[in-house]
Formats: structure tokens, C-alpha cells, sequence
């Protein structure tokens, strides 16, 4: 996340002005929903200050150096975005197989509540190319939940609430199966996100040996 501080008391920690802040994330927002609903390919700076409703395609270019510049603010936003809603529900829980617990369902749940936010993710994760085939924007900022994730499991271990088993591993296997939800629902499928992640928990407690279901809450 690209952060440039200001002294000024009254200035966003961008920076930047609150208006143009409120300029760019109009720009974003609108940036989402164009390539949620059209896809990252058609996705034009047209269509985007269309859906934004600006006067002209200048003001985009204004507030963002090229599409590289605003595709990879898309990507921060809903990272941002994504950290926010999970953080708090995480932390609430200490103990490690409650907080694994948390975890999964804070993932399932953001990809629930925010399915145009992940659809547009996806799509510019997976098809923002530059013409040498190299990704557009960088999605370096979603390897640190693996790396954090690898760090919990192993305190667990520590601490006798894990089974000894390869942290790694176990952590590239748990984000696989909620990334693996995230292109379902960008794909359109229609599944039942809560109920899948759910699953996820009971199978996770199982696998990390603690006791099956650890931490959840009680369904609605």
C-alpha cells in the first residue's frame, strides 16, 4: 500500500486533499463495478468515468498516472477493505483454534457481503497484463495473510493447541480453499458461501487437531 505522509493535521493519511481522496475512491468504486459487471478487458477509461458519471476520461487521468496506477489502487481498496472487516472479528477471539476459527469465517464472510468487490478482484488479478505477459499490478500484499497465517499455526503448535504438523503447508492448504470460493462466486456460481465456510472450519479443526468446530458460533 502506497502511503505518503503529511503533516498537516487535517489531512488524510494519504497526503492528499479529502476531495481529491473522495475523487479517487469515486474513481475506484466506479473502477470495481465496470469490471465486475463487463470484465477486466472491457473495462475502458470510457466506461469507467461513464459508470462515475464524469464529465470526460481526463479527470481519471488526472487523479491516476495510467491504468496501472488505477487498477492497482482497485486491488488496495478491497484489500484495504478486506482487512477491516476481518480484523476485528479475528482479535476477538485469543485463543488459536478460536481465532483459526475466526479467521475462515471472516474470509467466507467478506467474500459473502462483497461479491462485486471479489469478482472484479479476480478478474484484474488473473487477466491485468502488461504485453510481455508480465501481471499489471502487484498482489504482494495478499501473500502476507499466508505468511501471518503460517505464524498462528505455529505458536499453536507451540503453545500444545496444534497437532505437530507442517505450518506451511497447512496454511497454503486453508487459503487455497478460500481462495478457491472467491473464483467460484467470481465465476457466477451460484453456492452457498456461509454454508461452505462453515465446512471449512469443522475440516480445519480436524486437520490442525483440535476439536471439531472450535470457536464457532452458533448458526442463525
Amino acid at each position: 500500500m502506497r502511503v505518503n505522509p503529511d503533516s498537516s493535521p487535517d489531512a488524510p493519511a494519504s497526503g492528499r486533499s479529502v476531495t481529491t481522496d473522495a475523487r479517487r475512491a469515486q474513481i475506484v468504486a466506479a473502477a470495481i463495478g465496470t469490471v465486475a459487471e463487463l470484465g477486466y478487458a472491457r473495462a475502458s477509461f470510457a466506461q469507467i468515468a461513464k459508470r462515475a458519471k464524469l464529465s470526460s476520461v481526463r479527470l481519471i487521468s488526472y487523479h491516476f498516472q495510467d491504468k496501472e496506477d488505477l487498477f492497482q489502487a482497485l486491488v488496495d481498496s478491497v484489500q484495504e477493505s478486506a482487512q477491516a472487516f476481518m480484523q476485528p472479528r479475528i482479535h476477538a477471539r485469543p485463543a488459536p483454534a478460536a481465532q483459526l476459527a475466526a479467521y475462515i469465517e471472516a474470509n467466507l464472510e467478506f467474500l459473502a457481503e462483497h461479491p462485486v468487490e471479489v469478482r472484479a478482484l479476480v478478474d484484474v488479478l488473473a487477466n491485468a497484463r502488461r504485453e510481455d505477459g508480465s501481471p499489471l499490478v502487484s498482489s504482494a500484499g495478499f501473500d502476507t495473510p499466508v505468511s501471518l497465517l503460517v505464524r498462528h499455526l505455529r505458536d499453536g503448535q507451540l503453545s500444545g493447541d496444534f497437532r505437530p504438523f507442517d505450518p506451511e503447508a497447512m496454511a497454503l492448504a486453508i487459503r487455497a480453499s478460500i481462495d478457491a470460493a472467491a473464483n467460484r462466486l467470481s465465476a457466477g456460481d451460484d453456492f452457498d458461501v456461509r454454508a461452505y465456510g462453515r465446512e471449512l472450519v469443522t475440516l480445519f479443526a480436524l486437520a490442525t487437531g483440535t476439536e471439531a468446530g472450535a470457536g464457532t458460533e452458533e448458526t442463525k
